[in-house]
């Protein structure tokens, strides 16, 4: 490695050029990557409600739909609007009264159903389908051009409504977040390193990997908003320290080489590389864990990740050196003492006073635990976003003046006869929450022969293979109401049709639920099987994997616990993915810790000289790391309008800074209670007493 430092440092500037080139096939790639807003996609395809959605697709060409409210306007300048709706790119039908009669014949006389329905006291209701899916490009397009052609008296409900609101937020706000990031990381670097110019340089250096990962994304085809959002704001956290070990190398490598800076920096480059890949392997297996969830939202996240890390670690070693040595003298001029304490004094103490350490340990221990295990969560994916969106609005008078909440979609064989099709849905009516269940017959009423009603009604709901039921709930989506009445809807149809299917917004999410709740303890196992095998092979200890990973569980325990104690719910995907990117990107400050440790040991230290050595020589750098992976999310977890980003951000900012104070004060609390069992169980330890 030291060869391939020499040959960094001696083609620095050609590195520059060719990483600067680079950037441009990156950016084209970030800008042509397809972003999926709707996370109810990953779930896995072979699941009925998803088959379902298929189904609606191929064969009704109806990808979504969404209900439109229209207040205080004639009902002939509503037909005219319809007119337009219809008109529409990605519209395949708007159904509304005139679709089955002359707006001039009295709404009386239309079947009393369709008339309760479609109608409340301050207007009226329609119902508009999409040709593509909920959260396609075409769709959200048309949601657009619709809310343009709709006044103020008009509001479009719906979850393509939800997403499309969910887009222009995240495309409005997601460079504010790395802009936030940026400057506090900056902010912190600045005061705890011991150049201010430095900073710049970490930032330019990752920015490059940043844009680099996100470019190659292009490849996967689409990624979604979340881990766009995060991307790169999460491999400015958890690659910040590849940067600061390098430096800090190549200023003791300064002193060794007397002043050869650019022998140093090879040498610097060299045990830069050996380290990184370390402490990198375990933040990989982190982002490698979230893989293995059905719900394939994780692997989005995992493999944009795994990347990120890649590419981190490549910049770390290759374009920061070149930079550190063209700006020698910027750096030089910039130099100042860093604004951090001196940890002597506190690495005494925390050895000395170990005992309350592990009294304080035990104490919050139970509370964590419990607290973790008993966290809210939230599965309804319109709560992650402000109240004030359009979409969100019309939910709300959905609510208010139809008292309708969610609606299910039932797909039923087209040879099921008429008389089995109406027992059934006069049966699912009487299922609580359930406010009516509309299928073809109850839209014309018995007196009028199908015959009789246009083609372009009739194909909305019925075809040669299936037969279209609405379903309306008055219980919310994700809801324990919703989930019941959702199986015995499910009880119902299976009665009368064993082949059919009942899908939709409230199906979906209850399969959410169930996936990823399963998700959850296999991510959690696998993170921390693959952490502890890590541990094991890395310090050849038996003793050591439990010590360090339950030290950082611990943390994460506290962590996840106190949303529970502050009554705050977190959005689902914060409680399944935050353990694992904790557990991955913090275990590394137990590591250097450890290794320290076992260093001094073997080098003939008693236990509590060899924790008192490794504490003042490790806790320094673990403060710096931890509060700069602090402040690239904490910024963004504040600003941030999207619950759903807003929650991750806060939790990882606050998870570095717990896992800092933990590893600082348990972790050689730990050492000093288990010393012993730690030498008689790791190879290379020597057994020294003390």
């Amino acid at each position: 490695m030291v060869k391939f430092g020499k040959k960094v440092v001696k083609f620095r500037v050609p590195i520059i050029i060719i990483s600067i080139l680079l950037l441009i096939p990156a950016t084209l790639g970030y800008i042509n990557t397809r972003v999926n807003y709707d996370v109810l996609t990953y779930l896995p395809e072979d699941i009925e409600t998803m088959q379902g959605q298929d189904i609606l697709v191929k064969d009704f060409g109806t990808g979504a739909f969404s209900m439109f409210i229209v207040d205080g306007m004639e009902d002939k300048d509503v037909s005219a609007l319809k007119t337009k709706i219809e008109n529409v790119d990605h519209v395949s039908k708007v159904l509304w009264y005139d679709s089955l009669a002359d707006i001039s014949m009295p709404k009386s006389m239309l079947p009393e159903k369709l008339y309760e329905v479609f109608n409340s006291d301050t207007g009226t209701m329609m119902a508009i389908f999409f040709d593509e899916g909920t959260s396609s490009d075409g769709t959200m397009e048309a949601i657009g051009e619709i809310r343009e052609l709709a006044g103020k008296q008009c509001f479009l409900s719906g979850m393509s409504a939800i997403v499309t609101d969910t887009k222009n937020l995240a495309e409005k706000e997601t460079p504010v977040y790395v802009l936030i990031a940026v400057l506090l990381a900056i902010f912190v670097l600045g005061i705890t390193m011991e150049s201010f110019f430095v900073p710049l340089l970490f930032m330019l250096s990752i920015g490059m990997a940043i844009v680099y990962n996100l470019g190659s994304n292009y490849f996967l085809g689409e990624i979604s908003y979340i881990t766009k959002a995060l991307a790169a704001v999460l491999q400015l956290g958890v690659t910040l320290d590849y940067s600061i070990f390098l430096m800090h190398s190549y200023e003791e490598q300064q002193i060794r080489y007397d002043g050869d800076k650019e022998r140093a920096m090879a040498h610097a480059i060299s045990q830069t590389f050996s380290s990184v890949i370390g402490s990198s392997v375990t933040t990989v297996a982190g982002f490698i864990a979230l893989c293995f969830m059905t719900f394939t939202l994780g692997m989005d996240i995992g493999v944009v990740m795994v990347k990120g890390v890649i590419f981190g670690v490549l910049a770390c070693v290759t374009i920061l050196p070149s930079m550190i040595l063209c700006c020698d003298k910027l750096i030089v001029k910039t130099k100042h003492k860093p604004f951090l304490p001196d940890i002597g004094k506190l690495s005494d103490k925390v050895t000395k006073r170990y005992l309350v350490y592990v009294v304080i340990f035990l104490v919050l221990l139970f509370p964590a635990i419990y607290g973790n295990n008993h966290t809210s969560v939230y599965y309804n994916l319109d709560e992650t976003l402000p109240k004030d969106l359009p979409s969100i609005i019309a939910n709300e008078k959905l609510k208010e003046d139809y008292d309708m909440n969610t609606t299910h979609m039932i797909l039923v064989d087209s040879s099921t006869e008429s008389a089995d099709v109406a027992k059934m849905l006069n049966k699912m009516e009487k299922v609580d929450g359930v406010k009516w269940a509309l299928g073809l017959d109850s839209l014309i009423g018995p007196a009028i022969p199908q015959s009789m009603i246009p083609e372009s009604v009739t194909g909305m709901l019925k075809n040669d293979k299936y037969q279209l039921v609405l379903v309306n709930s008055e219980y919310k989506v994700a809801t324990d109401e919703i989930n019941a009445q959702i199986k015995e809807l499910n009880k119902i149809l299976h009665t009368y049709d064993k082949g059919g299917m009942l899908i939709g917004e409230g199906p979906l999410t209850a399969d959410l639920i169930d996936i990823t709740d399963t998700d959850f303890k296999t991510v959690s196992a696998v993170s921390i099987g693959i952490i502890f095998v890590i541990i094991l092979l890395l310090f050849k200890s038996v003793s050591l994997p439990f010590i360090l990973v339950g030290v950082i569980e611990f943390a994460i325990f506290v962590n996840m616990g106190i949303p529970y104690y502050t009554g705050t719910k977190l959005p689902f995907v914060a409680s399944i993915v935050i353990g694992t990117i904790q557990l991955g990107s913090t275990v590394d400050y137990a590591i250097l810790m450890t290794t320290r440790y076992k260093r001094e040991r073997n080098h003939g230290a008693d236990k509590y000289n060899a924790i008192t050595t490794a504490h003042r020589a490790s806790a320094q750098s673990i403060m710096v790391s931890a509060l700069s992976f602090f402040a690239a999310t904490i910024g963004v977890g504040l600003y941030s309008n999207i619950d759903m980003i807003s929650s991750l951000c806060i939790l990882m900012a606050r998870g570095a800074l717990i896992s800092m104070v933990v590893v600082i004060f348990v972790l050689p609390s730990m050492f000093m209670v288990f010393d012993k069992i730690i030498v008689k169980t790791s190879k290379g330890f020597l057994p020294k007493e003390g």
